[in-house]
């Protein structure tokens, strides 16, 4: 089981960090530049977020996963809020004195804003709703076992209150936190989406309302096109990469259902994708590599990615989170 711990992790900042200089091109426009993505690439100078950035560089994705990682361990299982809060603006402060482009996405920015002006943290979140909450939620699915699935939600929705405290988020952020949990615990692909499914209906019912569809819906949906000839054209088309949980996470779930046999080739595509794509694809990444463990992902590549990114220590945070499962 820890082999797919590791996998979670790994696989979701493998994913971050091919999405990197993809982030935020079009589909047509990455072909372009890097042809068939099939490995690792520097920042491209035109990408307004990551210009420049080394090859194999990860995102704010799997920063964020790391700080909730720590206090999740931190915490035995659990998260304090203001904490939290202040791990995501010193980050945030940190990484503008560097001059980075790479920093929180809208509604974290947000919700930590207002707890800088005093706001209380059970308060920050109550416009949250892009995909911000599922795109760092993979520890909490490590964590944690998926049943009773109420009380696995409990355990999103009490930690999405500071940042995405709507219906939309904690529907996506609890789908894929509980295809990851399910994955560990050994599930087959019809299984963790069937888990996945029921955790996004449970996650719905958490929060305040905002506009939008239904993610479950889309979900499904969108797994509905994975399976015909051209999932990255109906994606593409049809679903959407933007930073909107309705459209990321069936993005991301319509990849692991698409490539559920070939981790590697997963987060290629979903990379490939542009838009919020080092989202999408960290998100599909966790969700296989858990499906999977570790070693289904080229281990070159892995290592590459750990160079890089030395400070990271998942595998050190897979262990802790899985000894706080047992």
């Amino acid at each position: 089981m820890n082999a797919r711990a590791e996998g979670a992790l790994i696989g979701l900042a493998l994913g971050d960090a091919l999405g990197m200089p993809t982030q935020m091109l079009t589909r047509s426009r990455i072909a372009e530049l890097f042809g068939t993505l099939d490995r690792f690439h520097p920042g491209p100078a035109e990408n307004p977020i990551s210009p420049g950035q080394v090859a194999g560089t990860v995102t704010d994705d799997t920063e964020q996963a790391v700080i909730l990682a720590r206090l999740i361990l931190d915490g035995g299982g659990t998260v304090d809020l203001t904490t939290f809060a202040q791990a995501l603006s010193d980050w945030h402060h940190e990484m503008e004195a560097k001059g980075s482009l790479d920093l929180l996405g809208p509604s974290t920015l947000r919700a930590i804003e207002a707890f800088r002006r005093g706001t209380p943290p059970t308060e920050t979140g109550r416009w949250g709703d892009t995909n911000g909450a599922a795109m760092r939620v993979a520890p909490l699915g490590i964590a944690h076992r998926i049943f009773p699935m109420r009380a696995f939600v409990d355990r999103i929705e009490a930690v999405d209150v500071l940042t995405h405290n709507t219906r939309i988020a904690n529907s996506g952020a609890s789908a894929i936190a509980a295809a990851v949990s399910a994955g560990i615990d050994g599930a087959d692909l019809r299984d963790l989406m069937h888990a996945a499914l029921e955790a996004a209906e449970e996650g719905a019912t958490r929060g305040y309302a905002t506009p939008g569809p239904s993610v479950p819906d889309r979900i499904r949906w969108a797994v509905s096109l994975a399976m015909g000839p051209e999932p990255l054209e109906a994606i593409e088309r049809l679903v959407g990469t933007s930073v909107a949980t309705q459209e990321a996470v069936p993005a991301a779930l319509a990849i692991v259902a698409a490539y559920a046999d070939d981790p590697w080739a997963g987060v290629l595509a979903a990379a490939s994708l542009g838009g919020d794509s080092d989202t999408v694809a960290a998100m599909a990444g966790a969700v296989l590599g858990a499906l999977h463990g570790v070693d289904a992902f080229p281990a070159d590549e892995v290592a590459y990615l750990e160079l890089v990114n030395p400070d990271l220590d998942l595998r050190g945070l897979a262990a802790g989170l899985m000894g706080l499962r047992r």
